[in-house]
């Protein structure tokens, strides 16, 4: 069912995405009076799986989810249509057009991704606010349990001030920071260090068997007793604070797991927090090393215990404005960073490049509107961005070729265009295949 979920929310969003794209082209070339052809979700290699003719357009599904596609009559594009290329150019074909229409053309598609991207931002803003973690107030400091970031030197319990000399304000902004980071800036036990990242410190993360990052710690806050519990008869009581287990630090479950495991069927002694007294109860562990109780961990309980502060904020229709499309402009600068690392061979980042299972891995196994609409925003700019790329199959390509049109007044031949065409394609191929061969090879090997 899980499963089920997260393919349902990726071909959703996959679908969303590739219509709209496409009607970003398809819309200007009908106002331009250009021939429509074909309009398809998916490709249609040999089959479709609908298809109906509307007017002069046909409307479909094909069986293939690796895209979308508009055929504009009179265009070099992955059809690859040269029959209809020899013969005389008609007015309602693409080549016939003025070329700064050819260019509003070319630019719809990735012109909606990007507006699409900034109104969901909007949206998200106005409907569910946000949430956030005061780093000031992280008690405990962070769970390190990657071995990369331990290589690095990272350890459980530091708190973390500054990525490349930018203050770290809140939680989710060390995600966002590291992925690009040249140095960290910790504190530990009171002693502040500045920790060098090596060049190729994204390819190690991303070839990292470990799928743990850079996390909260949890403290044992109890709740209740587990019905039928072999400790049921102890005083313990909801909101008590684990402090220690038989004398050994124990206030985070990184810390009190192992000690559990390790007395697994024996008595123990914890040591316990009520209201600023402390106190000692012995009990039972379990075979499987847990003493049955209910632990409150809502961030709430967090909140109340001291652990961490959360900052909510709602925001009325204009304040959303500004948040998204600051939202918006800081996800597009940040891929744009992420893509310069995936070509620069040294840092490592392109082993970490993935394909439709990597995608399909980012949404949640259950269903979450929330989830859903910030993961197909962010899509939605990667879909931008890529297609703005100067490979000939691409958008990115044709406005180049457009470019140059337009400033040197020449033309690119028809027959350049095809051979241009035919090895975008095949960059496109090979990307594709590196792709998901990275998905297939992580899946077995990590």
């Amino acid at each position: 069912m899980e499963l089920f979920i997260k393919i349902s929310q990726f071909l959703l969003s996959l679908s969303l995405l590739i219509v709209l794209h496409e009607l970003g082209h398809f819309i200007p070339a009908k106002l331009f009076k250009t021939r429509v052809e074909k309009f398809y979700l998916f490709f249609d290699v040999k089959y479709s799986l609908f298809k109906k003719k509307i007017g002069e357009t046909v409307y479909g599904i094909g069986w293939l989810p690796l895209g979308g596609y508009v055929k504009i009559a009179g265009m070099i594009d992955e059809s690859m249509d040269t029959e209809q290329m020899e013969q005389e150019p008609q007015s309602w074909e693409f080549r016939s057009k003025p070329s700064w229409q050819r260019l509003i053309i070319m630019l719809g598609g990735v012109t909606v991704n990007f507006v699409l991207a900034a109104l969901v931002y909007i949206f998200i803003a106005f409907a569910y606010g946000d949430a956030d973690v005061d780093a000031k107030t992280i008690r405990g400091g962070y769970l390190i349990s990657n071995p990369v970031l331990k290589n690095l030197g990272l350890k459980t319990g530091d708190n973390i001030l500054a990525i490349d000399g930018s203050e770290i304000a809140y939680y989710t902004e060390i995600r966002k920071k590291i992925i690009t980071a040249r140095t960290m800036t910790i504190s530990r036990n009171g002693d502040v260090q500045t920790l060098e990242f090596p060049v190729d410190f994204l390819g190690q993360l991303s070839t990292s068997k470990s799928r743990d990052f850079i996390d909260l710690r949890t403290p044992f806050i109890f709740d209740v007793a587990m019905e039928g519990s072999i400790n049921s008869d102890v005083d313990l009581q909801p909101g008590d604070l684990l402090i220690a287990i038989d004398g050994e630090p124990a206030q985070f479950s990184d810390q009190s797991t192992p000690l559990l495991l390790a007395r697994k069927a024996q008595t123990a002694v914890l040591s316990v927090l009520r209201n600023g007294t402390l106190l000692e109860r012995k009990v039972q562990v379990n075979a499987a090393g847990m003493i049955e109780f209910i632990r409150k961990n809502a961030s709430k309980d967090l909140e109340a215990a001291g652990f961490r502060k959360i900052i909510r904020r709602e925001y009325s229709l204009g304040q959303s404005i500004g948040i998204g499309l600051h939202k918006f402009n800081e996800t597009v600068i940040g891929y744009w960073a992420q893509l310069k690392l995936i070509f620069s061979p040294s840092t490592g980042a392109y082993k970490g490049v993935g394909g439709f299972k990597a995608i399909m891995d980012i949404f949640p196994d259950t269903w979450s509107w929330y989830a859903f609409w910030n993961i197909t925003a962010f899509l939605s700019i990667m879909l931008g961005v890529l297609n703005l790329l100067p490979i000939p199959a691409l958008d990115g390509g044709h406005v180049v070729f457009l470019l140059y049109e337009m400033v040197t007044g020449r033309k690119p031949g028809d027959k350049f265009m095809e051979y241009a065409q035919t090895v975008g394609f095949l960059i496109l191929i090979a990307l594709v295949l590196f792709a998901n061969g990275n998905d297939i090879y992580k899946a077995i090997f990590s």
